[in-house]
């Protein structure tokens, strides 16, 4: 239970004491900051998913409409970036988990993935007009299982190869899906998600790894970089310095880089403004055949894109843990926050049943109104929760779920 009205942090899904229940957000250590630090960013990615879908539409323009399109693809990213840190809080985040507490570890992984892979066929087969992440987020955790133990700079090596491969493989793949049909018409999964047109379904095998809107080939780069950075000693200033710095050349390299190679490669027409710009807006105009890999769109899985949305991630998370780190009074008044990311697979659950039931058929929904207002809701839900409880609800469900795990030997 947390106590003094403040959110337990990340290590209550470990199993481990808050630092935050024990010392309350306002007044939190430095340790405990770090974490905090990670709720907030992750509280940030939830909500920026709140604005893509339900907010309004970045095609209004002016500045509601650009900080609209900030969310657009960057907050997905911002949350498999942060998976990377899930899955080292659970297996062990500076030193690997070895022996049984290792071996129980990886059960828990293995179970955490098959309930959101569960979760998310079961939210898609809704109808929701919600590109669900959830059952990608659960192939995430399988396919980095086998690296949980690697070295941070092993890591970002395999950050940073993943990223210059897996989307070009993934690009030729697509080119020709007759392979995928065949595929899905006996994929059990691409059946419950799909609801009885396995074909093309994004909850398939062949979706989750390559044809979906998340597909695992091409997000795992984002799950890598933030493995990486969980390994590292994220209380040490010249790291977090580094990191910083690290975020914007990864933003300039990925944004700038592919602005420039639109610009000289040729065929390529832009509209003008950069909320039409291949090289930044979800809104613009897919370049033809090879020139749609010069790209960095939000939601275009190329290379550049990654780069730039990795660069995004790692601004913000820094940015989060100095805040939370260096100012008590923001900590307190940035607790609700906190606490949606604390809770972050109820606060996401939540969203995506509003949206069925308000019966919106066409996302973003264009609406102020019903961002401000589900966003007030589930932070003052996920605010009071935390009182008086260390897990969320969905959380405590998974959590339970994955005690199981500790009959390993």
């Amino acid at each position: 239970m947390a106590h003094n009205g403040t959110p337990a942090s990340i290590d209550a899904e470990i199993g481990r004491p808050s630092l935050a229940s024990e010392a309350g957000a306002g007044a939190a250590v430095r340790a405990g900051a770090r974490l905090l630090g990670v709720d907030l960013a992750r509280g940030l990615a939830v909500l920026g998913m709140y604005a893509a879908h339900v907010g309004p539409d970045p095609r209004e323009g002016g500045v509601e409409g650009f900080v609209m399109e900030l969310t657009h693809g960057r907050s997905s990213a911002l949350f498999a970036f942060l998976a990377g840190f899930s899955i080292l809080l659970i297996t062990g985040r500076r030193v690997p988990k070895v022996g049984q507490a290792g071996r129980q570890a990886r059960v828990k992984i293995l179970i955490r993935a098959g309930i959101l892979l569960v979760i998310g066929t079961a939210l898609t087969a809704t109808g929701t007009k919600v590109e669900v992440i959830l059952a990608y987020y659960g192939m995430y955790f399988l396919l980095a299982l086998p690296f949980a133990r690697l070295r941070a700079g092993a890591l970002a090596v395999l950050a940073a190869v993943s990223a210059l491969v897996l989307p070009q493989l993934v690009f030729l793949v697509s080119r020709d899906l007759g392979w995928a049909d065949a595929v899905d018409r006996f994929d059990p999964l691409a059946w419950s998600g799909s609801r009885g047109d396995p074909i093309g379904s994004g909850d398939g095998i062949v979706g989750l790894l390559v044809t979906g809107n998340y597909p695992a080939l091409s997000w795992m780069p984002f799950v890598f970089a933030g493995m990486a950075v969980a390994r590292l000693d994220l209380a040490a200033n010249l790291i977090r310095v580094r990191l910083a710095w690290t975020g914007v050349g990864l933003a300039v390299l990925g944004y700038g880089g592919s602005a420039l190679a639109l610009r000289v490669a040729p065929g390529v027409r832009e509209r003008p403004g950069i909320m039409y710009a291949p090289w930044w807006s979800d809104m613009a105009e897919d370049p033809a055949g090879w020139r749609y890999q010069l790209g960095a769109m939000p939601h275009s899985e190329t290379t550049l894109s990654i780069v730039a949305n990795t660069g995004v991630a790692l601004i913000v998370l820094i940015a989060c843990l100095a805040a939370c780190d260096g100012s008590r009074q923001f900590s307190k008044m940035a607790t609700p926050l906190i606490a949606v990311g604390s809770m972050s697979l109820t606060a996401y659950v939540f969203h995506v049943v509003a949206i069925a039931i308000l019966g919106f058929d066409v996302l973003p929904a264009g609406s102020l109104p019903v961002l401000l207002g589900l966003s007030a809701i589930i932070m003052m839900f996920a605010y009071c929760w935390s009182r008086f409880f260390r897990r969320g609800p969905l959380e405590w469900l998974l959590h339970r779920a994955t005690t199981v795990a500790e009959r390993v030997r």
